[in-house]
């Protein structure tokens, strides 16, 4: 996959009634005029309805899971496997979102179990990473962010297609953005380690993820390193999203 063409993410977290799909419809215009590749994470409960209505709709537009269980099946309640996204309709799955690590408690060596699952399959992982505001004014994001993707990312994804989004979690959903240098050096961290780790056999997307507005959207993009964006509450108004969607060209 074509690591300069933008990838323009939207996670709906636990958003989203039956009447929120043909909302989403209503993006797809914008996505057939973008040079974007556009996906869409629902709640697991739309996710094949969603994935149906874009698909009848002849849509490029891609969808996703929000996680995924590391085995395919089992004694499970209320999880979901890789294999269970795929039936939906499923291109991708975010792994390792903040609020999956501090609201649920998820070890990084979790989250590598369920890239090795969402591989299994085909899906492309989202693998995000990303500082507490207490790790940030401690000094201490560098050494996070080289942790969470030494212990994250497995070999497994050595000549696989996934991306990685960057999103410090004191900027996500609190309207606080970082400065263009604390975004870039990040961006410079993650593609430094990418490099050395897989040798250029992978050129994964490297997203921002935080806080990310119709507004804003087009300056993170001109940020070098930034290969796109992971958006959250501003991915639930068509009008919202679309607006991040031309801001990618």
């Amino acid at each position: 996959m074509p690591h300069n063409i933008p990838l323009i993410a939207g996670n709906w977290k636990m958003h989203g009634l039956a009447q929120a799909v043909p909302e989403a419809l209503s993006i797809d215009a914008a996505a057939r005029k973008s040079n974007a590749r556009i996906a869409l994470f629902p709640p697991a409960t739309l996710l094949d309805r969603l994935s149906q209505a874009l698909i009848e709709a002849g849509s490029p537009i891609i969808t996703g899971g929000q996680d995924c269980h590391c085995e395919a099946d089992g004694a499970f309640t209320g999880d979901i496997s890789a294999e269970m996204l795929k039936d939906a309709g499923a291109g991708m799955v975010i792994l390792g979102h903040s609020e999956r690590r501090h609201g649920h408690h998820e070890p990084c060596a979790l989250v590598a179990k369920k890239v090795i699952g969402a591989l299994r399959v085909g899906l492309e992982p989202v693998i995000c990473i990303g500082e507490t505001l207490e790790e940030r004014l401690a000094g201490e994001t560098h050494a996070v962010l080289n942790r969470q993707l030494g212990a994250s990312l497995p070999e497994e994804l050595t000549g696989q297609v996934f991306h990685v989004a960057y999103e410090p979690v004191w900027a996500i959903g609190t309207g606080h953005i970082p400065t263009d240098e604390q975004v870039v050096d990040a961006m410079v961290l993650v593609k430094s380690y990418l490099e050395d780790r897989f040798h250029g056999q992978v050129t994964p997307h490297v997203l921002y993820g935080g806080s990310v507005k119709p507004d804003n959207a087009a300056h993170l993009l001109t940020l070098d390193g930034v290969g796109g964006l992971l958006v959250g509450g501003a991915s639930l108004k068509a009008v919202d999203f679309n607006r991040i969607i031309t801001a990618a060209g």
